[in-house]
């Protein structure tokens, strides 16, 4: 893998903070302008739901990263480092979903688990991810389609 090259990946920054502060701004909504007792309630439950998401999503940062033995692959309750020889299998999975296309990472190991990672996650396309890893020697090359 060259310098230049991206060794770790995770949600945006810039979008982490506009989630945090949407949810700050529903539990200010809750207490000062909702008047009833059931639009506070659902407004405070949606800000503290977004505020907590943004912390724990903030905490997980980076969620992949190339080490020099494998990959740290990290959640929100944890980091979990995975050696070259537990990779199974990595690849790209594509849906078509509101007339657009979900690219995903998949990353199973042979304990059988599978992590699934969006953009979101990743913060770049998983296509890029895929190549880098490839490149670093952690997942296949692709096989080429057919024209």
């Amino acid at each position: 893998m060259s310098p230049t090259e991206q060794a770790s990946w995770g949600p945006q920054s810039a979008g982490v903070v506009v989630i945090g502060v949407a949810g700050l701004a529903l539990l200010c909504g809750s207490v000062t302008l909702a008047s009833d007792p059931p639009g506070r309630l659902l407004t405070g439950i949606g800000g503290v739901g977004l505020v907590v998401f943004a912390v724990l999503t903030w905490r997980a940062r980076p969620k992949i990263a190339v080490t020099d033995d494998g990959l740290m692959l990290r959640g929100w309750f944890g980091t979990q480092q995975v050696s070259r020889d537990e990779l199974e299998l990595v690849r790209i999975s594509e849906f078509r979903r509101f007339g657009r296309r979900q690219r995903m990472l998949e990353i199973e190991t042979t304990d059988d688990r599978l992590r699934v990672y969006t953009r979101w996650d990743l913060g770049v396309d998983p296509i890029q991810v895929l190549d880098t890893l490839t490149a670093a020697g952690l997942a296949k090359p692709r096989r080429q389609r057919d024209s």
